[in-house]
């Protein structure tokens, strides 16, 4: 059946004014709906309730270690094109992964490549990784890699090679001036991506390889052993300490315990250790059997992203809608922690699962220009190709002259905690500048940092937050793995550009005219004869209609002075910042 004819039944039966009322409606971008937001209070009082569901077993013994902590819960939407995975914490969504169908999941991804070229100017290298775009490669990340602030170094598992007395032979020293003779043009290297394409930019890479597994995270080149210093018990530490020491790890290679390991008994990681020694091992034999540009390793889709990453003791509860991913998360579960099996359950209602868990409701929220703040106020975030700026205003706030300035710290310290949030929600990364309601109180700006630092703690990716500046500004950056969730669902409008503003009627206006005393008088210095010339104008109804109304007499003035006569053909599929002047007679464009 042809899709351009309509059925005879849908013509009967449908009135020719409804149908003309809904080409109209059809005809205009839709009607942006103001996203209703769920009172937190309701969240909090819904998630309690789902919290009391919990087994028997499990709530007798968080009353008897007399815990009160978050009621956490993953909600996994899987669908043929999509997967969503929505992290509640007391019912507010914590944190939000999408991954569509098509994705390279290039972050984490290893390469077999080829060096390119060196361009010294930029201390880089640009690595042929059999991909599109070359990936690029600080020479610091050639070298092996500093001591991270967030691990603390237990063990130093490097190479021991002796030297000709019988002692240790001192491992070579490469600085950055090494790297062009150590690593030619045409050389081959291993490199992992840290960094998705974005935009015109190549991926970014490093030698130094990480491959993380559910409890600790193997470096085949590092040869440092370390624990995340986010693991905050003196005792707990001492034991993973001693755990650490004990295990077999081959010489030249480091291991970083992870925070899911915190509380978890030796066999966890001892066979995590061995699950990722086997898999740097079929990485190996990958490196030595092929002779071209090659991926070596590529990181799991988001469903068993989310049992590595996620599914750590803090979650309470694991639901998801698909059967047979229910099925494969309970055999990858299984293989970590056959206790953990009980928390992932299979959703059956008939209603979407975001829509059961209000998640559909508050991921619109996260797409909005603007969010609202509890006590009336309200941030604004606009998205940049440079930074990203969020603006603190008080918006609809009605408080009296004496709640002033109380309501100023409040706001912005609410606004801290949502703009925290938001950031990692939307997945934004690079330069973000905030500024705050004005505070003259130092005390009171102080407040605010640490609110923002504090906040940023909970986040996973790496940031680093400044002090507000004496203009009322924040200056922050996180680290940016990939592009934001928002440039994966929207693309650059093809109307204006993606510069979100089009020329006035009254701009067009004066560059038609301007056009028009242009075209006049080149005609005349050509030589042409002193017979009126006739111009036609194509252009946007809405700019006729001012050259018809505001403009009209400047028109007039502009066939007297320059002899001309104007006729105009006005068409709504013209764009509205476009026109052409044609010759009346040839239908030739004049320029």
């Amino acid at each position: 059946m042809d899709s351009s004819q309509e059925s005879p039944t849908s013509k009967a039966n449908e009135p020719e004014e409804e149908v003309d009322i809904h080409r109209e409606e059809l005809e205009k971008p839709p009607v942006e709906k103001p996203v209703e937001t769920i009172p937190e209070d309701q969240l909090k009082e819904d998630a309690a309730k789902r919290s009391k569901k919990q087994p028997m077993v499990t709530r007798i013994v968080r009353a008897l270690r007399k815990e009160k902590k978050d009621f956490a819960e993953l909600v996994i939407n899987s669908e043929p094109l999509e997967t969503r995975v929505a992290l509640l914490r007391n019912g507010v969504l914590e944190k939000f992964e999408v991954e569509r169908q098509g994705d390279d999941r290039m972050v984490g991804t290893i390469y077999k490549g080829k060096i390119q070229n060196l361009e010294p100017g930029l201390k880089a290298a640009f690595v042929d990784i059999g991909e599109p775009k070359n990936a690029f490669l600080h020479y610091w990340d050639i070298l092996p890699a500093a001591n991270d602030n967030t691990i603390e170094i237990v063990r130093d598992n490097k190479n021991k090679e002796k030297d000709g007395k019988g002692g240790e032979k001192q491992p070579e020293k490469i600085t950055v001036k090494d790297i062009p003779k150590k690593y030619p043009v045409g050389s081959e290297i291993v490199v992992q991506v840290t960094k998705a394409t974005i935009g015109s930019k190549g991926p970014r890479t490093t030698t130094n390889i990480a491959l993380p597994g559910r409890f600790i995270v193997l470096m085949p080149f590092s040869g440092q052993c370390g624990i995340s210093r986010k693991i905050a018990d003196k005792g707990e530490r001492g034991r993973l300490k001693k755990i650490l020491r004990d295990l077999t790890i081959p010489e030249g290679m480091g291991v970083i315990m992870r925070t899911a390991g915190e509380g978890k008994k030796a066999r966890y990681f001892v066979r995590d250790l061995h699950l990722l020694l086997r898999k740097w091992e079929e990485i190996q034999e990958k490196i030595a059997s092929s002779k071209k540009p090659v991926c070596l390793y590529r990181e799991p889709d988001l469903v068993e992203r989310t049992v590595r990453d996620f599914l750590t003791e803090d979650i309470d509860r694991v639901i998801i809608d698909d059967p047979e991913d229910h099925q494969r998360m309970l055999g990858l579960v299984g293989q970590i922690s056959s206790r953990s099996k009980a928390k992932i359950a299979i959703f059956k209602e008939n209603i979407p699962i975001f829509e059961r868990f209000n998640v559909e409701r508050q991921i619109e929220q996260t797409f909005m220009r603007k969010v609202p703040l509890p006590s009336g106020g309200e941030i604004v975030i606009e998205e940049t190709e440079a930074l990203v700026s969020v603006d603190v205003n008080t918006g609809g706030h009605k408080g009296g002259s004496k709640d002033g300035k109380d309501f100023i710290v409040r706001a912005n310290l609410e606004a801290a905690a949502e703009v925290a949030r938001q950031i990692r929600l939307r997945n934004i990364g690079g330069l973000i500048i905030i500024d705050f309601i004005d505070m003259k109180q130092k005390r009171d700006r102080n407040a605010v940092y640490q609110k923002m630092r504090q906040e940023m703690s909970r986040d996973a990716a790496k940031s680093h937050v400044l002090p507000i500046s004496q203009l009322g500004l924040l200056q922050m950056s996180r680290q940016r793995h990939k592009e934001s969730h928002s440039s994966g669902i929207y693309t650059s409008c093809p109307y204006c550009s993606g510069r979100g503003i089009v020329k006035s009627a009254r701009s067009i206006s004066v560059e038609i005219q301007r056009r028009i005393v242009s075209v006049s008088r080149h005609s005349r210095s050509s030589g042409a004869s002193e017979e009126p010339l006739f111009l036609r104008i194509l252009l946007h109804p809405v700019n006729l209609e001012r050259l018809r109304a505001e403009d009209e007499a400047h028109l007039i003035e502009l066939e007297k002075s320059y002899n001309v006569n104007l006729s105009f053909r006005a068409d709504p599929s013209y764009h509205v910042e476009n026109f052409k002047i044609l010759d009346g007679k040839t239908g030739r464009e004049l320029r």
